[in-house]
């Protein structure tokens, strides 16, 4: 759960509404459903691996190296976008209380300090970065569950109902948004293969999470979109924070506030712990300049990966704002989640079925239908982000023609 739930359930109500009016609020859990078929692809696949990977391995082990490579790429670009799309979400969040946060310096100071002080954390340790997750994960569901509390009692019926059926643009557009609110549900079963009962194990968490944030999400459009008759004009603002001070007064809406920034810190925080690593492995098998590969001789982290990815997270984040870098990251993740689906059979005729192996039923159904799915949203994408996507994979094919021949060996795991 705390890989899923960062800035989406705080600021994408709004933005859903923009789109979809009273509709959104069944558009949440209908994409519930469309990512659980994308999660029970990744439980099968990860069950036929004992090491770390995800989609990376799964590519690699059902295609070849070059595709397995290409969504390594492509994941950690989508870690990227998504680092930049959250720092722009903590701005937008923030204009409750500083109204002036998304404008001029103010805006480069909220997302250069906390951006240079998770670096530093990462820099030096990862086990500060872990510890420093645990209560940022403890802090951001307590203000969704009061305000949950709260505001179902306050919902204006009249406000859900008629839902009108929306058009197909809107509805595709919505779609790509909701997806971003769901992406993380992959790491799940990134390790399935060293649970103790991943055929219990894996099904069962990755249907209790995606359940769980679905029902969260449902509960969390509901309240927003019963309380603030104007939701879909609060795209650009801090809607839950807006919801809260209606029902509750003005010290709802700063604990909404806290809660979104301490969310959005520990969806940042995890983004740079884990899209450096991804880097650093990307240099020391070969691909890009060696200095990424190297470890820190005191603190045992890969120093220059970890400044390099905060480098080109604030790059990204001053380039564009908090949906346009959300859309841009959840095309660059189809990628993953396109060859998972497509692996899925592949992996199946290439590995004997052993105790741990989970076998999804329908022989190849539900592997199509997430496929499907995938090519539904990619079908909502805009051109712009749909081109966007296909620079990224001829840069990457040119990172991968250009590989170097050495390898360069860390003294140890750092991850």
């Amino acid at each position: 759960m705390n890989g899923v739930i960062g800035s989406g359930v705080y600021l994408l109500p709004a933005a859903a509404a923009a789109f979809l009016g009273p509709a959104s609020l069944w558009a949440v859990p209908l994409a519930g459903v469309a990512v659980l078929l994308l999660a029970l692809c990744f439980a099968e696949a990860g069950s036929h691996f004992d090491e770390p990977g995800a989609g990376y391995l799964y590519a690699r082990e059902a295609f070849g190296e070059f595709v397995g490579f290409q969504v390594g790429w492509m994941t950690w670009l989508a870690r990227l976008a998504s680092a930049a799309a959250l720092w722009n979400g903590l701005v937008q969040a923030l204009t409750f209380v500083v109204p002036g946060a998304a404008e001029g310096v103010t805006r480069v100071a909220v997302i250069m300090l906390p951006l240079a002080s998770f670096c530093l954390v990462n820099l030096v340790g990862v086990q500060y970065a872990a510890r420093l997750e645990v209560g940022l994960t403890i802090a951001k569901i307590l203000p969704l569950l009061l305000l949950i509390a709260v505001g179902l009692p306050a919902v204006d019926g009249s406000l859900i109902f008629p839902t009108n059926v929306p058009d197909t643009a809107s509805l595709g557009a919505a779609s790509i948004l909701l997806l971003y609110a769901y992406a993380g549900f992959e790491n799940t079963a990134a390790a399935a293969g060293e649970f103790k009962n991943p055929k219990r194990d894996v099904p069962f968490a990755l249907i209790a999470v995606i359940v769980a944030v679905t029902l969260l999400y449902t509960l969390i459009q509901l309240v927003a979109l019963g309380t603030l008759p104007d939701l879909a004009m609060r795209a650009e603002g801090a809607p839950l924070a807006d919801s809260a001070v209606l029902i509750a007064g003005a010290w709802a809406g700063l604990l909404m506030t806290l809660g979104a920034s301490l969310s959005i810190g520990g969806n940042a925080s995890n983004t740079m712990l884990v899209g450096s690593r991804y880097l650093y492995a990307l240099a020391s098998s070969g691909f890009g300049p060696q200095i990424l590969a190297r470890v820190h001789p005191r603190f045992q982290t890969p120093a220059w990966a970890i400044v390099t990815q905060a480098i080109l997270t604030a790059t990204l984040a001053f380039s564009g704002s908090f949906v346009q870098l959300a859309l841009l990251s959840v095309v660059a993740r189809l990628a993953t989640y396109i060859a998972t689906a497509v692996a899925v059979p592949v992996l199946r005729r290439k590995f004997a079925v052993r105790e741990r192996t989970i076998v999804l039923p329908g022989g190849a159904t539900i592997p199509i239908l997430a496929l499907l799915v995938c090519v539904a949203f990619l079908a909502s994408s805009t051109a712009e982000n749909l081109f966007a996507g296909l620079i990224a994979l001829v840069l990457g094919g040119a990172v991968y023609a250009f590989r170097r021949k050495a390898k360069i060996a860390s003294p140890e795991p750092i991850l």
